[in-house]
């Protein structure tokens, strides 16, 4: 992590950019009376994983960071609550929603271990 100079340089960042480009991707397959319902929702909580992330970045504390950190984990749980909402209605089918849980479920660890890195160097008192 020594070559971190920005919000951008973090993996966790990167990765959650890739969720939104796969969520704008299958929301446009929604039905156009969802547009502004679910496909609305779907794409406000992906945009608001990375978001939280860099605004995080920019704040005085890791008490702080870390708060936004749970903040973009929250989002990915609620993304993933409304994907299996848009399956359930037939919106997209299972290889999309394995496709983007499989997403999920690998920015939800690195989330954990990141919010868990700046607990233990808190500890460590660094």
């Amino acid at each position: 992590m020594s070559n971190v100079n920005s919000y951008k340089d973090l993996l966790v960042w990167q990765k959650a950019m890739v969720i939104v480009d796969e969520v704008y991707r299958l929301a446009k397959d929604f039905p156009r009376e969802e547009m502004y319902a679910l496909s609305d929702q779907v794409r406000r909580s992906s945009v608001s994983i990375p978001s939280n992330i860099a605004e995080g970045w920019g704040r005085d504390s890791s008490q702080s960071y870390k708060h936004f950190l749970r903040i973009a984990r929250g989002s990915l749980f609620e993304l993933e609550t409304q994907v299996e909402i848009a399956f359930r209605q037939g919106f997209i089918k299972a290889e999309t929603v394995e496709k983007v849980n499989g997403l999920i479920t690998e920015e939800s660890k690195m989330l954990t271990a990141f919010i868990n890195s700046i607990n233990d160097r808190n500890k460590d008192g660094k």
